[in-house]
């Protein structure tokens, strides 16, 4: 089970996305954001950090690197599965592999704190193995503000993955984490990597990354 994190210049959550993936079964591999091979991956990670700085918005500049093309033909060719967290998910939206944007908090301020969260669709690869309803998992942001203009299409598709609890940053409908219409990409403000074990709080995290990688499993074995 091969998952490939994505490293921009500015990326900061590499690291803590490889402790976590391994604990969870994951072969891993940095691949830095000019590689063009990705298709032997199960998995693509994009983590958290201030890609390229962020100084124009966030992830603006990174969804011009050569990686982002090829990320999108192997979204495309359904070759396995992304998830971007944080800053991951900013470049999956200034992209457009997601829709909506995510525009900074409400507050204007940083936020960093664990929130709750609530599993709003248990149909897809990244939730089915969850037996838990609601997750207690870190958010750390200063634009994770999410907007989409028809919000009420992304609800009806069940394309919304999950909601706050107590909303910390303005997001629309409470909303934490998007699909695409296929299924196979997820963005998610919250960290699910830095509470990936009983030691960083109660290891919610990990619930997301073993959902994933038993999924894979089952797929190979039909």
């Amino acid at each position: 089970m091969n998952a490939g994190i994505i490293v921009f210049p500015g990326t900061n959550c590499d690291r803590d996305a490889e402790f976590a993936l391994k604990m969870c079964g994951f072969n891993t591999e940095y691949v830095w954001h000019d590689f063009t091979n990705i298709s032997k991956y199960n998995l693509i990670f994009i983590p958290g950090g201030f890609s390229y700085g962020d100084y124009l918005r966030a992830g603006v500049l990174a969804r011009f690197s050569p990686v982002m093309k090829e990320i999108e033909k192997y979204i495309l060719n359904n070759k396995g599965y992304v998830i971007g967290v944080c800053n991951g998910f900013q470049i999956l939206t200034e992209a457009g592999i997601l829709r909506g944007a995510l525009t900074k908090n409400k507050s204007l301020k940083f936020i960093c704190k664990d929130v709750e969260l609530k599993i709003m669709n248990k149909n897809t690869i990244f939730t089915k193995h969850i037996k838990k309803n609601n997750l207690i998992i870190p958010i750390a942001h200063g634009e994770g503000n999410y907007y989409i203009e028809n919000y009420e299409e992304l609800k009806n598709k069940n394309l919304i993955a999950f909601e706050y609890i107590e909303n910390p940053n303005g997001s629309i409908g409470n909303i934490a984490g998007i699909y695409n219409e296929k299924f196979n990409v997820l963005g998610m403000m919250p960290h699910p990597e830095r509470n990936s074990v009983n030691l960083l709080g109660n290891g919610d995290g990990r619930e997301i990354l073993l959902s994933i990688r038993r999924s894979i499993e089952n797929e190979y074995i039909l």
